[in-house]
């Protein structure tokens, strides 16, 4: 390991046995032996159980090889079942690896689960002092912080209850505090944020990118928020039944997951209302949702979005108004394009449209588009949605404002026309 880095991994993996090795007593592991040695039922084994023959396994982690440098903000994403909490696991030396190597410089403080190194029987105040043994330090060094810990997590009232006692909310908040302020190089979270309240995830994701720039300690973030990993993380690990198959930009790694890394999907044929929302269909039925004029799903700046959509009339209809979505990769609304009049029909006909998107406003990265046919039963009444469905995917490359690059953390609409009153 060179200076910099702080956890190296080296062909790692890790297996499990699948079913109950043994059944508690050694009576009963004979009982089950004979049986077995007879070609009988197992006595023992529970009744629906499935049976496992041996050596029957689970490969939760395979060839896992990464680097992480000292002060990364490391996110790990990836569908559940994919080895995400098995690697911090390892880490965390809770288990210990099937094969490989790992090596690490610096203690570890981790948060695997809610109440992670709490003792239920113990105060919160207790608790603090614990976890602060576990990592090694005297009582001097955890007197100098537990007035901060105790102050971050919000818990003052209840800080000398048993935490038995306590909120899952509450739990996190306090274990958060403990792992943020204890001498640590590296923290660990898996998914623990997500119990919290939105204030306070806000405020534990500021306080994990200040240790990591201001501290240059190392974190490791696991969740299925797309919004948080985007907002602390510099660099995102993608897994996928148990291998590392990306390891780079963050954007890059959310498209990736979220399933938006197909660039031949310039053209949707709604085959079995696949793609479409479920709404009270009555007049208009999308057929299909295609570009025109182009072979790519990447646009620049100075380039418009060119759409054509195709359906027919499923009732007659003389006016028909259609709104155009557009969403980022976590499905979060960025803007919308509104057209009250885009024609009308007999039963059984056919129509289309094209139409072009400006798009000049949208900062670089991956947006979904939605369509949304309406009607109004008069000219005061809200628009009633009659057909809604999922259309073409938009790829915006990378874009300067004023000679710097937009970043992904700033927003998804770049706002213009600053101007400058006065300087002094």
């Amino acid at each position: 390991m060179d200076k910099d880095c702080v956890i190296k991994t080296e062909h790692l993996k890790k297996e499990y046995i699948l079913g109950v090795i043994g059944s508690g007593t050694l009576r009963r592991d004979l009982q089950s032996w004979y049986a077995k040695k007879r070609g009988r039922e197992d006595p023992n084994r529970r009744i629906g159980a499935q049976e496992y023959k041996k050596g029957d396994i689970f490969t939760a982690l395979e060839d896992f090889n990464v680097e992480i440098k000292r002060g990364e903000r490391v996110g790990i994403i990836g569908p559940n079942g994919a080895g995400k909490s098995t690697f911090l696991k390892l880490l965390s030396r809770i288990t210990s690896p099937t094969e490989g190597r790992i090596a690490y410089r610096g203690r570890i403080a981790s948060m695997l689960e809610v109440g992670t190194g709490f003792s239920g029987e113990l105060t919160g105040r207790e608790n603090i002092y614990l976890n602060g043994a576990i990592l090694g330090m005297t009582r001097a060094e955890v007197d100098s912080k537990i007035d901060e810990i105790i102050r971050f997590s919000e818990c003052e009232t209840f800080i000398d209850t048993p935490v038995k006692r306590y909120s899952s909310g509450m739990f996190v908040k306090l274990a958060f505090a403990v792992a943020a302020h204890l001498d640590a190089e590296i923290l660990i979270m898996d998914e623990v944020l997500a119990v919290g309240d939105m204030k306070f995830q806000k405020k534990c994701i500021t306080k994990m990118r200040e240790l990591a720039i201001d501290e240059n300690r190392t974190v490791l973030y696991v969740s299925h928020n797309m919004g948080t990993i985007q907002e602390l993380c510099s660099r995102c690990l993608v897994l996928d039944h148990g291998k590392k198959v990306y390891d780079g930009e963050v954007d890059e790694a959310i498209k990736l997951y979220l399933g938006g890394d197909k660039d031949e999907l310039y053209m949707y044929d709604y085959v079995d209302d696949r793609y479409k929302e479920k709404v009270r269909r009555k007049l208009v039925n999308l057929e299909r949702a295609k570009f025109f004029g182009r072979s790519s799903s990447f646009f620049y700046d100075d380039e418009p979005v060119p759409i054509q959509l195709e359906w027919q009339f499923l009732e007659d209809t003389e006016r028909l108004g259609l709104r155009v979505e557009i969403s980022d990769t976590r499905h979060y609304p960025i803007t919308a394009f509104i057209m009250n009049d885009v024609g009308g029909g007999k039963k059984g006909g056919r129509s289309s449209l094209k139409f072009k998107l400006d798009i000049a406003a949208l900062a670089q990265g991956h947006y979904c588009v939605r369509y949304v046919f309406f009607t109004c039963a008069h000219p005061e009444a809200e628009p009633e949605p009659v057909e809604i469905a999922a259309g073409l995917t938009i790829r915006k490359r990378l874009r300067t404002e004023n000679g710097v690059r937009w970043h992904a953390s700033w927003g998804s609409l770049v706002s213009k026309g600053v101007e400058i009153v006065d300087r002094s």
